[in-house]
């Protein structure tokens, strides 16, 4: 690093004329290229009764376009000692393959055919539809819990909200798709201006800005899509009680937060580590160890880009214990943390633990090229990249306190998960 915190990625930008920004990170120890590519686009830009689009579209990304044969893209990047994947959320899908140098032409060009011209068929939706079906089934229908996400974020959002519902999206809607809906979504938000592309490794950025030039360089400009602005109120906060084939209770308190970008959304990240990141945290030695009423706690938080978050503290109540006393707790435990905030100890730790982890997914191309398009996205620059130590190294206990004591310390809706025999 060099200042403090601070770190010095070198980062070439360029626009093409039809929109497609990119950024290279050059990085010539490194063994391969990282190919990142991020489509702002994602299940806030359905339409509620039309949800499921965005992420179908993950798995039609790779099934053929003009010039290259149904799962043809993965096996050409394999074959060249490659691997690629992509995944869909709230606010972007992103599609990245790592390759060695040779292979980055043969990357880049499987790119910009499938964004121009992407094979949308009735053979290839027909067959992509039945693999999220079985990918819903196998992760949110025949799991224990799985409906548990879907049930946090109905207690936050209606189902109208652009938010009110998983990037799964429904099958009854994708049923009732149609062949010109899909062609649709992918006219409106697969286009040079809605993506960004980030290339990692062994690359000088004059000579790739000409690759990609001569790749994407002659797809057609439109101008990039506008997502939609306004959105139904969000709810207010409330308990909901349910029941399920379960092997025990569980309690999950949640409270709308920031967005991502908001700079108290870094503060109350750490402060959730301090609660329950680990058994040195907050809540396992208070609320497990001492008090006895869980065997365990967690927390989490679901950001997002044009509205409220959701942040989570979850806990499994100790046999014999109540979801409601468990509950009871866990807010006057929160309640003292909003007085006192951390200690300079319990923030020392918890910064340790994230810097860690971000340090480890910077130490690789396909990492740090993910980040670089993170923060983009979020923050509109991938030099917040360099930034981001400088926004740890300035935390203080006062900041994590006066974050948890704005955003967590209001009433938070309760969901109660009780398993079917537990009488009520």
């Amino acid at each position: 690093m060099a200042d403090g915190r601070r770190l010095d990625y070198e980062l070439a930008r360029t626009t093409l004329d039809n929109g497609l920004q990119v950024c290279v990170q050059p990085d010539h120890l490194a063994p391969a290229v990282a190919v990142n590519i991020w489509y702002e686009v994602g299940s806030y830009d359905e339409d509620p009764g039309r949800t499921g689009f965005a992420h179908l579209f993950e798995h039609l990304m790779f099934q053929g376009s003009k010039n290259v044969a149904s799962g043809e893209h993965m096996a050409l990047v394999e074959a060249n000692g490659g691997s690629v994947n992509a995944t869909t959320s709230t606010d972007r899908t992103n599609y990245f393959e790592t390759v060695p140098k040779g292979a980055l032409e043969l990357a880049l060009w499987l790119e910009a055919d499938r964004m121009n011209s992407l094979a949308i068929t009735d053979t290839n939706f027909t067959a992509q539809r039945e693999v999220v079906k079985e990918e819903k089934r196998q992760r949110y229908d025949n799991q224990p819990y799985g409906d548990l996400l879907e049930l946090l974020v109905a207690q936050h959002f209606p189902t109208e909200h652009p938010y009110g519902h998983l990037p799964i999206g429904s099958m009854a809607h994708l049923d009732d798709a149609s062949l010109e809906d899909v062609q649709q979504f992918f006219d409106n938000w697969y286009r040079p201006s809605n993506a960004r592309l980030v290339l990692c490794g062994p690359v000088e950025p004059d000579e790739a800005f000409d690759m990609v030039a001569s790749h994407f360089g002659a797809i057609h400009r439109q101008e990039q899509p506008a997502h939609a602005l306004s959105a139904p109120p969000e709810l207010p906060a409330h308990t909901t009680v349910t029941r399920g084939a379960v092997p025990h209770p569980l309690v999950y308190l949640s409270w709308p937060t920031p967005t991502a970008a908001d700079p108290q959304h870094l503060a109350l990240d750490i402060a959730l580590s301090v609660l329950a990141d680990g058994n040195t945290s907050r809540l396992h030695k208070s609320v497990v160890r001492s008090r006895r009423v869980a065997q365990e706690v967690h927390a989490a938080s679901l950001p997002h880009l044009r509205s409220t978050s959701i942040t989570t503290l979850m806990a499994r109540p100790t046999d014999g214990v109540s979801t409601d006393t468990t509950a009871a707790v866990l807010l006057e435990e929160l309640a003292r943390f909003g007085e006192q905030g951390p200690t300079s100890e319990e923030l020392d730790r918890a910064l340790a633990q994230y810097e860690r982890d971000w340090l480890l997914e910077l130490a690789t191309v396909e990492g740090r090229a993910d980040l670089i398009n993170d923060g983009w996205l979020t923050h509109g620059t991938p030099a917040h990249v360099n930034q981001h130590g400088l926004e740890l190294e300035a935390l203080t206990t006062d900041a994590v306190r006066d974050a948890v004591q704005k955003h967590l310390v209001e009433e938070p809706s309760q969901l109660h998960y009780l398993p079917t025999e537990v009488p009520a």
